[in-house]
């Protein structure tokens, strides 16, 4: 069997879909196109596949990408390498779950909308906060939601974000803030860290927030504790970027003052899959309620007394008055953020807080390792989770190219992001990492110059 092969409409079958459709010309469906705009030729195409065909040139495309699967990976920055339990995969494989996006029917929607209520308290949980969303593209549009949230609450027009703070955030970050009209300023850094003291200089009556990331991008463990004193007095929230794994170990945003806490929920059962799907989150205290982002799911009763859950609050209101919305977001991460409800569940706390602890101990023993390297040199000091940076003896792209070689992912190099920290690698060890794979890295990089 060779699979099947279309053939081209005839003219005649040509005319008479246009003449259903109600245009003279193929032409006409484009009319809307600048003339300027339109291909003049025909499209470029190879010759038509079967399926098996097909097949076995995708994979040759696949082939030539490296994966989790045959590489040991060390890359981080955003996007992480996590054990993700097999039942995480059987549960959002399901076809009532599978194809589930907005439950815009939110009566017969019972068992999404109980998914996404068991997200959000496992989200409220972990950060310490009192309510919690389930519409947030990435950690990206988290981080500006929460700042835009953070300029409605206050009625200010200027936000302070720390340099740690992870740079593709930032970018998004920065371009919504410059089609509004809203002021972003960065937060010069010491030795890794948000200079706290230029936070305080810095903050004046139109600042609307302060943005800091902890672990921060370099994987250094900040000083949220000190952020709210600064801000609070002056009418200025604290918005809190935080690694959810992280949370197993360290201090919940909700116990060190945050107003809105959020990040990627990508490490809570997603695969990294070249960079997406991502799943954004974002918990808040109760009074600002009406000013989040997105939807929030509620548990009620029936009229019968049986337990039911419900589409709360959309605050959004694109439905009728968009130039009222507090947010364009219009989508809901329901897949991913079951994901995150199963990992977290099939963990539970102890076992997060086992895999927490295998990251910072597996990077604390390949940073000791690597920094005993002659010509490697870590830049910053301090306590850090599963990231750490590595000035390197020469150019990153060569070191990455050799490390892959050898069937290891190597680290992200950030000298584009930070040019003061030219042919600097950040190096991420999760659990997933075994004393075997960190040695042969060490090995690589010793072998290396």
């Amino acid at each position: 069997m060779s699979g099947f092969h279309y053939l081209p409409l005839t003219e005649q079958e040509r005319r008479e879909m246009l003449a259903f459709i109600g245009a003279d010309t193929v032409e006409d469906l484009f009319r809307d196109i600048p003339e300027e705009l339109r291909l003049k030729k025909e499209l470029d195409l190879p010759p038509a596949l079967s399926e098996r065909e097909a097949f076995r040139h995708l994979k040759g495309l696949a082939d030539k990408n490296a994966n989790f699967q045959d590489c040991a990976s060390f890359l981080g920055g955003g996007v992480y390498d996590h054990f993700i339990p097999s039942i995480v995969k059987h549960v959002t494989g399901r076809s009532e779950f599978y194809t589930s996006y907005t439950p815009y029917q939110a009566e017969i929607s019972q068992g999404l909308l109980q998914a996404i209520f068991e997200y959000q308290t496992y989200i409220t949980q972990l950060t310490g906060m009192e309510i919690s969303n389930a519409s947030l593209y990435d950690g990206a549009t988290a981080v500006t939601e929460a700042a835009l949230m953070a300029c409605g609450i206050t009625k200010r027009s200027s936000v302070l974000v720390s340099k740690a703070v992870n740079p593709f955030y930032r970018q998004v970050l920065q371009r919504y803030f410059d089609t509004r009209g809203l002021a972003l300023e960065e937060v010069a850094l010491t030795g890794g860290f948000t200079d706290l003291e230029k936070v305080d200089e810095l903050s004046g009556d139109d600042t609307a927030a302060l943005i800091m990331q902890t672990p921060n991008f370099f994987g250094l463990l900040e000083e949220p504790e000190k952020a709210a004193p600064l801000m609070h007095p002056k009418g200025s929230l604290f918005i809190a970027v935080v690694d959810p794994i992280s949370l197993a170990l360290l201090p919940a945003p909700g116990e060190y003052g945050a107003d809105i806490a959020v990040g990627e929920g990508q490490p809570l059962g997603s695969p990294a899959s070249f960079g997406g799907p991502l799943l954004g989150f974002l918990a808040a205290r109760q009074k600002f309620l009406r000013s989040m982002p997105g939807r929030l799911v509620g548990e009620t009763v029936d009229t019968e007394g049986n337990r039911g859950y419900v589409m709360t609050l959309q605050t959004r209101e694109q439905h009728v008055r968009r130039e009222r919305a507090t947010s364009n977001i219009c989508t809901n991460e329901a897949l991913n953020a079951l994901a995150a409800a199963v990992y977290l569940s099939a963990l539970g706390p102890q076992g997060l807080k086992e895999a927490a602890a295998s990251c910072m101990q597996k990077a604390a023993y390949a940073r000791q390792k690597i920094a005993g390297l002659p010509g490697f040199e870590i830049p910053f000091e301090g306590t850090f989770f599963k990231e750490f940076p590595v000035r390197l003896p020469g150019k990153a792209k060569d070191l990455n190219e050799k490390l892959l070689q050898k069937k290891i992912l190597g680290g992200l190099d950030i000298g584009p992001y930070y040019p003061e920290l030219e042919n600097t690698v950040l190096f991420c060890v999760t659990e997933n990492r075994t004393r075997a794979e960190i040695d042969a890295l060490v090995e690589g990089l010793e072998g290396w110059k």
